[in-house]
């Protein structure tokens, strides 16, 4: 017999049914095409914003074929790959002489005949803008050069045509107030352009820099310090050669060949396009090569699973209400000889017919789309896309997703259809069906061992196991939606009328109830994984970070070289406090050291100037247990927790990474007061206050103390040069020990950055130590705009240039708060969505029972608070489950990275092994208590209260 036939008419009752209930139909669609959406436009966005290898070397060479190089070993014959980033002699060659490495390479010599070229070469500036000065990068460059297009465009007024004209960047523009016309001003050289044009890198969109013909910065900079020794002179990089080749013939292989033999290393579009083979490649026998690992992370494929899993959550309850609401006419169907099979053959073609027309349209709502926000798209990335970049099979397979996922979600509507018998079907009643008392069970195992899969897999550092467990645990607790859903009505008994109608009619309605919890859940396990994920490791990287300064602070330090100039540090202190945002607290700091300063006086064997050594005791509570012996033996024992403990310890701060700044040496000690530590130190304490004012040093890191007191050497070592002080102290070096006592700070300012003790002034001259001012920190109000940086800048120029701004970074910056929020938002839209559906799903069934309330007297705002808290049932519901699913992958997850740290900590003790779980409570409030009320309120305000009452059915 043949099934077309009827396969043919279920698609002509689907189609039709379709298109009597719009309405339905348009909410299965958005249902479906909104991931089918989601997913195109990330597909696009991905692969448009990857650049290609050509799209890379565009971004290199503009349209230019190669570029030319020279190298420091001088021309010698020289081996290289084909990527023209390699290279090395030949196999087996004697090293270059000095006097060979010292000769010119004639790079131009080694151009195809018939080429044509463009030189290129940077140097970093300092030059004036609006708002005072800045540093940035020049390069001298032809760009007005057809041979640059595709790599540099001009976006506004004119390419530079002279040698006093000047171009720069969007980037520029905008952080320096300046605009076309506008003088510029190199610091230094004190050359002067005009700024002609704004271009913009396709490729780079923040780049920051500038843009000028050859020869017109550098080689006059030059010129002008060779004639004035104040000037230093440029510190250009090394030029390179932009080569257009003959017509038609581009730079060969064999043009590289040649090249190589005079010394030259070439990057030809040609050849790293069509690389020639291995035989051909004289250093390909003597090189190894590189893989990229593409495999899929355990994060990506979980995601994945969920998101399809989602889909089909999503569109199954909008299928229900259209099996619900057709049940009448699928019962005729039924009554008129048609078989069960061919009853869900109707409910599977609705499927199909919904979920292709969702996929066409979700296709063609992501092309839009990204068409529509390509350049916002690209703004946020970076980069102009080369082109929009469509592969059409990974297209096709979004939709074939989009189609088969809306079939899959009629699939269990059409079994429950093709169940009911004739008779129910037509008169409308529901029927008894028991819920499944085995699904439960397979839910709870299925939970149990998808829990201990995924922590067996984090344990023994297997993604794959990761992967398979989270997902076995979110599809048992899918099974056990329905038992939960109907424990929900049993909490309503002392609950008001509405609430308690709105949890019974969820647990009686499972079948539309379940789905939904489900769709929520689903979404929300997906944005929790992640959220945790995410939070965890930025908590794990800001604590790696190590902050330069104090955050909220500035320091000004003198750049005179310890010249210590109190005038020029009051002249320089007014630039700072009346062109940034410092508040008040200003704390001024001093450099101390012993004989002849090192820096002036500092030879390469030591012995030209003092020194000066905090020294640490040995034994438990100052030497750090994991460094040096035994260290290893140690690691192997520890905990993550317990090295964490150890490696914050006052002993093993300082070991690894040591920040050396303010003017001090390793030793780490400022000259300062009282106000120092409350301005910089964040240390209030009166009693250390009172130390300082007695002359008493306060010392930061308590590992150096040892009962109370620290122990100070200096060698007091005088140069000859050092005139002044040589006169001063004739005789033999000498070495001096003193026992200071300190006053101990807690063990946590042992963090503070860049200082160590902070030492009386009186007390220093005591000990016959040399003393100068050096410098203030200040607090900062807020955080200094790019124009206040430049005004503080250009302010200690005019103010003889004697200071510099520190500033502190912070802490570490990531757009993990982006990604949350948008996590939030997906998430959040996926509750209301799927909770409209169950809320009206719960409409249409229970018009009957909203009827018999009116009939015995029930107001009619009970019609919308029952709406509201059918929403609000369904919403917070899921978004429980949800979270607790989404916990599962996170916290697997993150047990593989504390298997790696672990590894990595035991091969070096010194080595990290902090490897938090975070949980994101903003989002987790945000979706567990927000997204739900809401839900619940726009549900009641969008449910008219108005009742026709009409004639009990049946």
């Amino acid at each position: 017999m043949n099934p077309l036939p009827g396969w043919r008419a279920a698609f002509r009752i689907a189609r039709r049914d379709a298109a009597r209930a719009k309405g339905r139909s348009a909410l299965v669609v958005a249902m479906i095409a909104l991931p089918v959406l989601g997913v195109t436009a990330a597909d696009l966005t991905y692969r448009s914003a990857l650049p290609t290898r050509a799209e890379e070397l565009t971004a290199e060479l503009g349209s230019a074929d190669a570029r030319f190089t020279a190298t420091s070993m001088g021309p010698v014959k020289l081996q290289q790959l084909p990527d023209g980033i390699s290279w090395n002699p030949p196999e087996g060659a004697a090293d270059p002489t000095p006097e060979e490495q010292a000769r010119p390479v004639d790079v131009t010599a080694a151009f195809p005949e018939g080429s044509r070229h463009v030189t290129e070469r940077s140097v970093p500036v300092s030059v004036t803008t609006r708002h005072g000065i800045t540093d940035t990068e020049i390069t001298e460059l032809p760009i007005a050069d057809p041979m640059l297009r595709g790599r540099i465009e001009l976006t506004d007024g004119s390419f530079p045509r002279a040698a006093d004209e000047i171009a720069a960047t969007e980037k520029f523009i905008e952080s320096s107030g300046l605009s076309v016309g506008d003088r510029v001003t190199v610091r230094g050289p004190d050359q002067t352009y005009t700024l002609t044009g704004t271009v913009e890198l396709p490729a780079d969109l923040r780049a920051d820099s500038l843009y000028a013909l050859p020869g017109s910065v550098i080689a006059p900079w030059q010129k002008t310090a060779d004639g004035d020794k104040t000037v230093l002179p440029p510190q250009a990089t090394d030029l390179s050669w932009l080569v257009q080749g003959p017509s038609g013939a581009g730079v060969t292989w064999q043009d590289i060949l040649a090249a190589n033999e005079k010394g030259v290393v070439v990057k030809s579009r040609q050849v790293v396009l069509d690389p020639p083979p291995d035989s051909e490649v004289p250093m390909a026998e003597h090189s190894g090569g590189f893989t990229q690992d593409t495999e899929l992370t355990a994060a990506a494929l979980t995601v994945t699973a969920m998101a399809l899993l989602e889909i089909v959550l999503l569109a199954g309850p909008a299928f229900a209400v259209g099996a619900r609401r057709s049940r009448r006419q699928l019962g005729l169907v039924g009554s008129c000889g048609g078989s069960r099979g061919q009853v869900r053959a109707v409910v599977l073609a609705g499927g199909a017919v919904l979920g292709g027309v969702g996929a066409v349209a979700g296709v063609g709502a992501g092309f839009g789309l990204t068409v529509l926000f390509r350049p916002l798209i690209e703004d946020y990335t970076g980069n102009r896309f080369g082109e929009l970049t469509v592969r059409p099979w990974e297209i096709l397979g979004i939709a074939v997703l989009g189609l088969v996922t809306g079939v899959l979600a009629a699939l269990a509507p059409a079994i429950v259809a093709g169940r009911q018998s004739v008779l129910e079907s037509l008169t409308g009643r529901r029927g008894i069906r028991r819920s499944s008392r085995v699904l439960p069970v397979i839910g709870v195992v299925a939970l149990a061992v998808g829990v201990a899969i995924a922590v067996y897999g984090g344990i023994s550092g297997s993604t794959n196991l990761v992967a398979g467990g989270s997902v076995l645990a979110e599809l048992g607790v899918l099974c056990c939606i329905p038992v939960i859903v109907g424990l929900l009505g049993r909490l309503g008994r002392r609950l008001p009328l509405t609430p308690r109608i709105a949890l019974r009619d969820a647990a009686r309605n499972r079948g539309r109830t379940a789905p939904a919890v489900a769709a929520v859940m689903a979404a929300v396990a997906g944005s929790i994984a992640i959220a945790t994920y995410t939070s965890s490791n930025a908590a794990e990287q800001e604590y790696d970070f190590v902050p330069n300064m104090t955050p909220g602070t500035v320091a000004l330090m003198d750049s005179g070289g310890g010249s210590g100039d109190t005038a020029d540090l009051a002249v320089s202190r007014a630039a700072v406090e009346q062109n940034f945002p410092v508040g008040g607290g200003r704390a001024d700091i001093g450099r101390v050291w012993a004989g002849s300063d090192c820096m002036d006086y500092y030879d390469e064997d030591g012995a030209g100037c003092g020194t000066l050594e905090l020294v640490k005791p040995t034994g438990k509570g100052h030497s750090c247990p994991l460094k040096g012996k035994g260290a290893k033996e140690l690691a192997l024992r520890i905990s993550a927790d317990e090295h964490k403990r150890l490696m914050n310890s006052p002993a093993c701060m300082d070991e690894n990474y040591t920040m050396i700044t303010f003017g001090s040496d390793e030793h780490k000690i400022v000259v300062g007061g009282a106000d120092v530590l409350s301005t910089y130190v964040k240390l209030d304490d009166p009693e250390a206050a009172k130390a300082l004012a007695e002359g008493t040093p306060v010392l930061l890191n308590s590992a150096y103390a040892k009962n109370g007191e620290v122990t100070l050497k200096a060698a007091h070592i005088y140069n000859d040069r050092d005139k002044k002080n040589r006169a001063l102290h004739p005789g033999k070096a000498r070495t001096t020990t003193e026992q200071l006592k300190v006053y101990v700070a807690e063990d946590r300012f042992a963090a503070t950055p860049g200082i160590r003790m902070v030492l009386p002034k009186q007390t220093a001259q005591r000990l016959g130590l040399h003393v100068e001012d050096y410098g203030s920190f200040y607090p900062l109000t807020r955080e200094a705009t790019d124009a206040e940086h430049q005004a503080a800048y250009s302010a200690l120029q005019r103010a003889g240039d004697h200071g510099y701004l520190m500033t502190s970074n912070e802490r570490y910056r990531t757009e993990d708060d982006t990604i949350l929020l948008i996590l939030a938002l997906f998430a959040g839209v996926v509750t209301l969505g799927a909770a409209a559906i169950t809320t009206g799903l719960s409409k249409a069934d229970a018009e009957a029972d909203l009827t018999t309330l009116s009939a015995v007297g029930a107001p009619p705002g009970v019609r919308r608070s029952l709406s509201g808290f059918q929403c609000l049932v369904v919403a917070l519901t899921g978004v429980l489950l949800g979270t607790a699913a989404g916990l599962v992958p996170a916290v697997a997850l993150r047990l593989t990275d504390l298997r790696a740290a672990l590894e990595d900590m035991r091969e070096d003790p010194m080595e990290s092994a902090y490897t938090p779980i975070v949980m994101p409570w903003e989002t987790i409030g945000l979706l567990a208590l927000v997204v739900p009320v809401l839900a619940g309120l726009l549900a009641a305000a969008l449910t008219s209260s108005r009742l026709t009452l009409a004639r009990r059915a049946g």
